[in-house]
Protein backbone atom coordinates (compact mmCIF):
# COMPACT_ATOMS: atom_id res chain seq x y z
CA UNK A 1 0.00 0.00 0.00
CA UNK A 2 3.23 2.64 0.78
CA UNK A 3 4.42 1.96 -2.40
CA UNK A 4 0.95 2.49 -4.17
CA UNK A 5 0.82 5.93 -2.41
CA UNK A 6 4.31 6.81 -3.05
CA UNK A 7 3.83 6.42 -6.63
CA UNK A 8 0.40 8.62 -6.70
CA UNK A 9 1.84 11.14 -4.71
CA UNK A 10 5.25 11.05 -7.31
CA UNK A 11 2.43 11.06 -10.32
CA UNK A 12 0.40 13.79 -9.30
CA UNK A 13 3.43 16.07 -8.78
CA UNK A 14 4.73 15.17 -12.19
CA UNK A 15 1.73 16.39 -13.63
CA UNK A 16 1.60 19.65 -11.31
CA UNK A 17 5.41 20.12 -12.84
CA UNK A 18 4.31 20.22 -16.57
CA UNK A 19 1.38 21.85 -15.59
CA UNK A 20 3.46 24.54 -13.95
CA UNK A 21 6.28 24.59 -16.73
CA UNK A 22 3.77 26.00 -18.93
CA UNK A 23 3.74 25.37 -22.78
CA UNK A 24 4.21 29.02 -23.58
CA UNK A 25 0.69 30.59 -22.51
CA UNK A 26 0.97 33.35 -20.25
CA UNK A 27 -1.89 35.62 -19.09
CA UNK A 28 -2.85 38.42 -21.71
CA UNK A 29 -2.21 41.85 -21.36
CA UNK A 30 0.67 41.48 -18.71
CA UNK A 31 3.36 41.58 -21.33
CA UNK A 32 4.26 43.68 -24.01
CA UNK A 33 5.77 43.10 -27.52
CA UNK A 34 6.63 46.46 -28.03
CA UNK A 35 10.39 47.41 -27.81
CA UNK A 36 11.69 48.20 -24.36
CA UNK A 37 12.64 51.73 -25.10
CA UNK A 38 9.26 52.67 -25.69
CA UNK A 39 8.15 54.83 -22.90
CA UNK A 40 5.23 56.97 -24.25
CA UNK A 41 2.39 56.74 -26.64
CA UNK A 42 1.18 59.71 -28.94
CA UNK A 43 -2.86 58.43 -29.47
CA UNK A 44 -3.77 61.67 -32.17
CA UNK A 45 -7.71 61.70 -32.74
CA UNK A 46 -8.17 59.29 -34.88
CA UNK A 47 -9.53 60.73 -38.79
CA UNK A 48 -13.02 59.94 -39.21
CA UNK A 49 -14.34 59.21 -42.88
CA UNK A 50 -17.90 58.50 -42.43
CA UNK A 51 -20.66 60.38 -42.03
CA UNK A 52 -21.05 59.60 -37.98
CA UNK A 53 -20.76 62.59 -35.40
CA UNK A 54 -17.89 62.32 -33.06
CA UNK A 55 -17.51 58.44 -33.52
CA UNK A 56 -13.50 59.05 -33.94
CA UNK A 57 -13.44 61.01 -30.86
CA UNK A 58 -15.39 58.20 -29.07
CA UNK A 59 -13.09 56.05 -30.53
CA UNK A 60 -9.70 57.43 -29.61
CA UNK A 61 -10.65 57.83 -26.02
CA UNK A 62 -11.89 54.17 -25.60
CA UNK A 63 -8.44 53.72 -26.63
CA UNK A 64 -6.61 56.41 -24.21
CA UNK A 65 -8.70 55.12 -21.69
CA UNK A 66 -7.31 51.54 -22.40
CA UNK A 67 -3.89 52.63 -22.51
CA UNK A 68 -3.97 54.31 -19.47
CA UNK A 69 -5.58 51.58 -17.44
CA UNK A 70 -3.80 48.50 -19.33
CA UNK A 71 -0.67 49.78 -19.16
CA UNK A 72 2.45 51.57 -17.63
CA UNK A 73 3.08 53.57 -20.85
CA UNK A 74 2.90 57.07 -20.62
CA UNK A 75 0.08 58.82 -23.27
CA UNK A 76 0.53 61.89 -24.92
CA UNK A 77 -2.09 63.67 -27.95
CA UNK A 78 0.87 65.54 -29.20
CA UNK A 79 3.04 63.36 -31.53
CA UNK A 80 6.39 65.42 -31.22
CA UNK A 81 6.61 64.38 -27.65
CA UNK A 82 6.15 60.75 -27.82
CA UNK A 83 8.28 57.78 -28.68
CA UNK A 84 5.72 56.16 -31.26
CA UNK A 85 2.22 57.32 -32.51
CA UNK A 86 -1.05 55.31 -32.92
CA UNK A 87 -2.81 56.81 -35.75
CA UNK A 88 -6.05 55.73 -36.42
CA UNK A 89 -9.03 56.07 -39.46
CA UNK A 90 -12.47 55.14 -39.41
CA UNK A 91 -12.93 54.31 -42.74
CA UNK A 92 -16.96 53.28 -42.57
CA UNK A 93 -19.56 52.48 -40.82
CA UNK A 94 -22.69 50.57 -41.41
CA UNK A 95 -25.86 49.73 -39.78
CA UNK A 96 -28.21 46.83 -41.01
CA UNK A 97 -31.37 45.14 -39.52
CA UNK A 98 -30.00 41.86 -37.70
CA UNK A 99 -33.89 40.77 -36.61
CA UNK A 100 -37.19 41.26 -37.97
CA UNK A 101 -40.38 40.36 -35.56
CA UNK A 102 -42.11 37.65 -38.10
CA UNK A 103 -45.59 38.87 -37.28
CA UNK A 104 -45.38 42.83 -37.65
CA UNK A 105 -42.49 42.85 -40.15
CA UNK A 106 -40.31 45.63 -38.37
CA UNK A 107 -36.93 45.32 -37.32
CA UNK A 108 -36.28 44.61 -33.30
CA UNK A 109 -32.59 44.33 -33.77
CA UNK A 110 -29.83 46.24 -35.45
CA UNK A 111 -26.44 45.69 -36.08
CA UNK A 112 -23.81 48.03 -36.73
CA UNK A 113 -20.16 47.71 -38.50
CA UNK A 114 -17.33 49.64 -38.39
CA UNK A 115 -14.40 49.34 -39.73
CA UNK A 116 -11.27 51.17 -39.05
CA UNK A 117 -7.36 51.60 -40.29
CA UNK A 118 -4.90 51.52 -37.45
CA UNK A 119 -1.22 51.60 -37.06
CA UNK A 120 1.58 52.17 -34.40
CA UNK A 121 4.80 53.40 -35.60
CA UNK A 122 7.92 54.56 -34.23
CA UNK A 123 8.03 58.41 -34.30
CA UNK A 124 12.15 59.02 -34.91
CA UNK A 125 12.37 56.33 -37.61
CA UNK A 126 8.99 55.81 -38.50
CA UNK A 127 9.53 51.88 -38.22
CA UNK A 128 5.71 49.89 -38.01
CA UNK A 129 5.20 48.55 -34.64
CA UNK A 130 1.54 47.54 -35.99
CA UNK A 131 -1.06 47.70 -38.39
CA UNK A 132 -4.20 46.36 -39.14
CA UNK A 133 -5.86 47.65 -42.65
CA UNK A 134 -9.29 46.56 -41.85
CA UNK A 135 -9.80 46.58 -37.93
CA UNK A 136 -13.88 45.50 -37.86
CA UNK A 137 -16.21 45.90 -35.04
CA UNK A 138 -19.56 44.90 -34.56
CA UNK A 139 -22.11 45.84 -31.95
CA UNK A 140 -26.05 44.52 -32.04
CA UNK A 141 -28.61 46.61 -30.27
CA UNK A 142 -32.29 46.17 -29.67
CA UNK A 143 -35.04 48.76 -31.24
CA UNK A 144 -37.86 49.52 -29.02
CA UNK A 145 -41.68 47.94 -30.42
CA UNK A 146 -43.20 50.48 -27.86
CA UNK A 147 -43.51 54.08 -29.73
CA UNK A 148 -44.29 55.64 -25.60
CA UNK A 149 -40.80 53.92 -24.64
CA UNK A 150 -38.95 54.82 -27.48
CA UNK A 151 -35.31 55.10 -27.26
CA UNK A 152 -32.36 55.62 -29.66
CA UNK A 153 -29.83 52.36 -28.55
CA UNK A 154 -27.43 53.21 -30.99
CA UNK A 155 -25.62 55.72 -28.89
CA UNK A 156 -25.06 53.45 -26.23
CA UNK A 157 -23.81 50.34 -28.75
CA UNK A 158 -21.31 52.47 -30.21
CA UNK A 159 -20.13 53.45 -26.59
CA UNK A 160 -20.01 49.87 -26.26
CA UNK A 161 -18.11 49.29 -29.31
CA UNK A 162 -15.51 51.79 -28.21
CA UNK A 163 -14.72 50.33 -25.57
CA UNK A 164 -14.75 47.31 -27.12
CA UNK A 165 -12.69 47.51 -30.03
CA UNK A 166 -10.02 50.16 -27.37
CA UNK A 167 -9.53 46.32 -25.56
CA UNK A 168 -8.94 44.08 -27.98
CA UNK A 169 -6.78 46.71 -30.14
CA UNK A 170 -4.70 47.51 -27.32
CA UNK A 171 -4.06 43.61 -26.50
CA UNK A 172 -3.07 43.42 -30.49
CA UNK A 173 -0.36 45.94 -30.08
CA UNK A 174 0.67 44.47 -27.00
CA UNK A 175 0.49 40.82 -28.31
CA UNK A 176 1.58 41.67 -31.56
CA UNK A 177 -1.33 39.60 -32.91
Amino acid sequence: MKTRSHITRRIAFLCVSIVLAGCGYHVGGRGSALPATLNTIAVPAFVNKTPSYRLEQRLTGAVIHEFLARTAYHVVSDPTAADAVLHGEVSSIESAVAVYDSITGRATAMLITVHLKVWLEDRDDKKELYRNNDFVFRQAYELSTDVKSFFDEQNPALGRLSGDFARQLVSAILEKF
